[in-house]
C-alpha cells in the first residue's frame, strides 16, 4: 500500500507527526495529486466546483456540501457511505450557537467526487493517516485501524452588511483525529485576511482569534494558492481563522475550502454513534482503490 508514492510522502508525514500540524504549498501539493492520479483537465475544473454549492443549515454567510467516506486499510479502498446528520457538541470542544445540533447538509455530488484530483486528495489524506498514534478522544474505537472522513465543500461570503467567518466558534478543535484544510480558490479576498492560527491545546475554546493568547500561539498560515494544505493534529492542537475581509468592500468577496474531518468511528455513547453508518450511497457511489 503507498509503495509508488512513499518517497516523495513520507518527508511530509513525519514532519506531520513530529510537529502535530504540516502546511503544505500549493504548488508542491498540485505536483503530489498529479502523482496519484489527478489529471490537469480535473484540477482546473476543482477550482470551480465550488459554484455549485446549497444554503447551509445554519451560516448565513457560507454554502455547503458534504459527504461520508470510509477509509478501510484492511480491503484497501476508501467508500462514500450513506448521507448522514453532521452534529459536533462543545464536549468536542466546538463551542457555537450550533453546537450538538443535527445540521443536515446537502450531498457532494459526481462534479467533485468524479474529479480525480479530488480522489488523490482522499489518497493523500489516507497515506497522511495511516497508522498514526494520537491523544485519543472519548468514545471512539482506536480498536480498528481505520477512518471515518466527513468531507466539507464550503465557501465562505462577505458583502456589504455581511461579514463571512471561516471559524466564526474562534479558538477550537474539530472534535476528531485528524483535520485537513484545502484552498481551492478566492474572489476579492484581502490580502492579509482569512489567516489560520494554530494554538496550544492549553488554549481557551472560543476565544476570538485575535484575543488569543500569544504564549499559546504555534504558527500561523494563511490559504491563498491553489492546493495550499493544512493539516492538524485535531486533539493536540486547537486554531482560529480571521475573518474573510474584501479588498474592494463595495463588492462581494468568496473563500472556497475543501475540509476534511477524520476521525475513528464512534461507539456507543458517543453523540455522533447513530450518525456513524457504513453502508455504501446508493446514488453517488464512490470506491477508491488504495493499492
Amino acid at each position: 500500500m503507498f509503495e509508488s508514492v512513499d518517497d516523495v510522502l513520507r518527508p511530509i508525514r513525519d514532519k506531520y507527526v513530529a510537529d502535530r500540524f504540516a502546511f503544505i504549498n500549493g504548488s508542491d501539493m498540485q505536483d503530489i495529486v498529479s502523482k496519484l492520479g489527478a489529471t490537469q483537465s480535473d484540477l482546473e475544473k476543482l477550482r470551480e466546483v465550488s459554484d455549485n454549492l446549497a444554503p447551509d443549515p445554519t451560516l448565513e454567510f457560507r454554502e455547503s456540501k458534504n459527504g461520508r467516506y470510509y477509509i478501510d486499510y484492511e480491503a484497501s479502498e476508501i467508500i462514500r457511505t450513506v448521507q448522514q446528520p453532521f452534529v459536533l457538541s462543545v464536549a468536542e470542544d466546538f463551542k457555537r450557537h450550533d453546537s450538538g445540533q443535527l445540521r443536515k447538509f446537502a450531498d457532494i455530488e459526481n462534479d467533485l467526487q468524479g474529479n480525480t484530483a479530488f480522489r488523490a486528495l482522499l489518497i493523500f489524506k489516507a497515506y497522511m493517516t495511516y497508522q498514526t498514534a494520537v491523544r485519543q478522544r472519548p468514545s471512539l474505537d482506536y480498536q480498528t485501524a481505520n477512518w471515518i472522513c466527513t468531507l466539507f465543500n464550503l465557501r465562505v461570503i462577505t458583502r456589504p452588511g455581511l461579514i463571512g467567518e471561516p471559524a466564526l466558534e474562534g479558538v477550537h478543535s474539530d472534535g476528531v483525529d485528524h483535520t485537513m484544510t484545502t484552498f481551492l480558490g478566492s474572489r476579492n479576498m484581502e490580502k492579509l485576511a482569512a489567516k489560520t492560527r494554530i494554538h496550544d491545546v492549553k488554549e481557551a475554546n472560543g476565544v476570538r482569534w485575535n484575543e488569543a493568547a500569544p504564549e499559546y500561539l504555534l504558527a500561523e498560515v494563511q490559504h491563498s494558492e491553489f492546493l495550499d494544505t493544512l493539516m492538524i493534529f485535531d486533539h493536540e492542537r486547537k486554531h482560529s481563522v480571521s475573518p474573510l475581509m474584501p479588498e474592494d468592500p463595495s463588492d462581494l468577496a468568496r473563500r472556497d475550502m475543501l475540509i476534511f474531518f477524520t476521525r475513528k468511528p464512534a461507539v456507543e455513547g458517543h453523540i455522533s454513534f447513530e450518525h456513524d453508518k457504513r453502508n455504501p450511497h446508493s446514488e453517488y457511489p464512490l470506491n477508491v482503490n488504495l493499492r
